[in-house]
């Protein structure tokens, strides 16, 4: 187990990382995410023993950092994917995987679980990107670290690449039993690949759950719309019944930090559906094809712009009215609406 406990980080005066709190199983995967600067990488370096901490404490349970007492990046025995790979260009695909390792049983373990086998005395240089992150990743695990952290590791793969190397990465990880902090910008991997999520904001942990209660219950606005489409829609929340009364319909709802009365309800694109109406309740502004569907920003008649997801045989037109209601029928994360804002405001 990872234990990380009240961790903050500065450079110079400056707090990068605040207060960070966290624990990992054995092998529980936690996806880190946020927008750029907000100290992600920051949190890795110091897990790794490359920056010093300015308070708390890290401990994988073999060894202890303080700010009192810091181990060195060598003697913490942490694993470390990159997405630059950092591979020896001189050595076959073995001896990277097996460089400074005493036992060779490891470099064989990892060489077939990987699929590498047919590469084993091949160079990097002839590798392709997907090889190259598996040899990386083989090398890290043959080591057998307390912990891996992973550092945009599919970054500078192409998306057709990614899809597939993200669950080998999972699996590997898995099957070797231990915990591992992966940093990403692609939401759709965090949501899909992690046990857990955390989603930073300015070095602050926002929030740290599951990624399906993370994206059907953020914590507030910011963790709604960074974790996916959000908007937001006006409404009146009924705390007896747990219903939000809208514009576009009524719809099952349930109070994120005691909101009541006027409210903002999140919605989801997957939440609603559309179909072309004359008069109806709103009008398209705009459409973006995505193959198997159409995102649809749809101008209500209320003045909030709503995102609606659909099959791709409909097909509306920018500037024509359309029917707009509220489909889902699980409850919907409901905030309190700020005195002065719209529900289209961003917290």
């Amino acid at each position: 187990m990872l234990k990380v406990s009240h961790l903050s980080v500065k450079y110079g005066r400056t707090t990068v990382v605040h207060d960070l709190a966290l624990s990992l199983h054995d092998d529980e995967i936690l996806m880190l995410v946020g927008p750029t600067g907000c100290g992600k990488t920051t949190v890795l370096h110091a897990l790794a023993g490359l920056v010093p901490i300015a308070s708390g404490e890290i401990s994988p349970g073999t060894w202890r950092a303080t700010p009192e007492q810091h181990v060195p990046p060598e003697k913490r025995n942490v694993g470390m994917v990159f997405q630059d790979f950092a591979l020896f260009p001189h050595l076959t695909v073995e001896q990277n995987i097996g460089f400074r390792l005493t036992d060779a049983s490891q470099v064989d373990h990892w060489v077939n679980m990987l699929g590498l086998a047919s590469l084993r005395h091949v160079k990097p240089g002839t590798l392709s990107g997907g090889q190259k992150q598996r040899v990386a990743l083989a090398r890290t695990l043959a080591h057998q670290p307390a912990f891996v952290l992973l550092d945009e590791p599919l970054s500078n793969l192409d998306a057709a690449l990614k899809d597939d190397l993200r669950w080998e990465i999972r699996g590997a990880l898995k099957a070797a039993g231990i915990p591992a902090i992966w940093v990403t910008h692609d939401q759709e991997e965090a949501l899909s690949i992690g046990d857990r999520i955390g989603i930073l904001r300015a070095g602050k942990l926002e929030q740290l759950d599951t990624p399906e209660v993370c994206y059907s219950q953020p914590a507030n606005r910011f963790v709604a719309r960074f974790l996916g489409e959000a908007s937001f829609l006006d409404g009146q929340l009924d705390r007896e019944t747990s219903r939000v009364s809208t514009a576009l319909g009524d719809a099952p709802g349930f109070a994120v930090n005691g909101a009541s009365g006027e409210v903002s309800i999140l919605l989801r694109p997957d939440d609603l559906s559309l179909r072309a109406s004359d008069p109806g309740n709103g009008v398209i502004s705009w459409v973006r094809y995505e193959g198997s569907a159409r995102l649809y920003a749809v101008q209500s008649d209320a003045g909030e712009l709503i995102k609606v997801r659909c099959n791709h045989e409909i097909q509306v037109r920018p500037g024509e009215r359309v029917d707009l209601c509220i489909t889902t029928t699980h409850p919907l994360a409901v905030f309190a609406r700020e005195p002065g804002t719209s529900a289209t405001d961003t917290n």
